[in-house]
């Protein structure tokens, strides 16, 4: 059908882009658009662009912020100095925040090493993190460890073996977190690859 209303089909197009959304769900977004008043594209189109105009990256962490060059995390004076956090993106702030269970500093690398995909450590924020870590050391800090809080597969197993070398050679604690069966969960339908990072990071009970 959109391909006989050119308007319709690069709307669709364009929403298909989204990660996440297949060409049906882009296309039941666009006709709700077109079903919609006129003050939700203008909304949204507004929204779209102050957002892509106003955001850009923490100067210290490189988790997106407005206004100032350092985001709330890196300007807080409540969070501890004595501990980074390193991720791959700045939405994975939102679920450890959610967590409660973590009160430090944030680095966000904007990515994983994917050797298949072209994706060197040049591509990532991985230089500006050894900076922190290097001037922090040379002003005397507080910073004791880094925590590595990447996904647990093939380029996120990657990068944290990369990035655990720099760091012991700072002699820098670094740890990672847990990967294993989750609360709540059937160890009936866990696959063997978790059950096996289960078994390595099992704790003293």
């Amino acid at each position: 059908m959109t391909q006989h209303i050119p308007s319709l089909q690069k709307l669709v197009h364009e929403i298909s882009r989204l990660p996440g959304i297949g060409p049906k769900t882009a296309l039941r977004l666009a006709f709700f658009v077109l079903r919609s008043k006129n003050e939700l594209a203008q909304n949204l189109s507004t929204a779209l662009l102050a957002a892509k105009a106003q955001i850009h990256e923490c100067a210290q962490c490189f988790a997106y912020t407005e206004g100032s060059d350092l985001c709330h995390y890196c300007q807080s004076p409540h969070r501890s100095d004595e501990t980074i956090c390193v991720i791959e993106s700045p939405s994975d702030i939102t679920n450890i925040e959610s967590s409660g269970a973590f009160r430090g500093r944030y680095h966000v690398l904007h990515g994983s090493i994917a050797p298949l995909e072209g994706v060197t450590p040049n591509d990532l924020r991985i230089q500006p993190l050894m900076d922190r870590i290097d001037q922090a050391q040379a002003e005397g800090s507080p910073l004791k460890e880094i925590i590595l809080a990447l996904d647990a597969d093939l380029e996120g197993d990657t990068t944290a073996l990369y990035l655990s070398k720099l760091i012991r050679q700072r002699q820098l604690k670094v740890s990672r977190i847990a990967h294993g069966v989750p609360i709540g969960g059937d160890i009936d339908y866990i696959d063997e690859r978790t059950i096996g990072r289960a078994l390595q990071n099992r704790v003293d009970i």
